[in-house]
């Protein structure tokens, strides 16, 4: 009795390790193929960014003095924010994303 004990929960928490490593694969997956969605706008003009994602919910000066415009949407009730930084000739030199799949 003790062993069918003991293989039932070694199966159960290989079963359950199993689905957590499919899960952050799958994450990681989506969070690679939203940085290589975003990072095509990388040395493009703000315009060329306004073009695909439209007029950001915000934009302001940094502490470096470049321009960040963010854009906000949800996604079954998640909050996803991309941010973009523009330098003073209006080239995009980066971004952060967070919360988007």
């Amino acid at each position: 009795m003790q062993k069918i004990k003991i293989f039932l929960i070694t199966t159960l928490l290989l079963v359950t390790l199993n689905g957590c490593q499919t899960i952050k694969q799958k994450t990681d997956a989506i969070v690679e193929k939203e940085n290589e969605k975003l990072s095509k706008f990388i040395g493009k003009s703000s315009d060329d960014l306004r073009m695909d994602l439209g007029k950001p919910d915000e934009d302001f000066k940094n502490a470096k003095g470049n321009l960040e415009l963010i854009y906000n949407t949800k996604k079954y009730g998640i909050p996803c924010e991309r941010r973009f930084e523009i330098d003073s000739n209006s080239i995009v030199i980066g971004f952060v994303s967070n919360g988007c799949f």
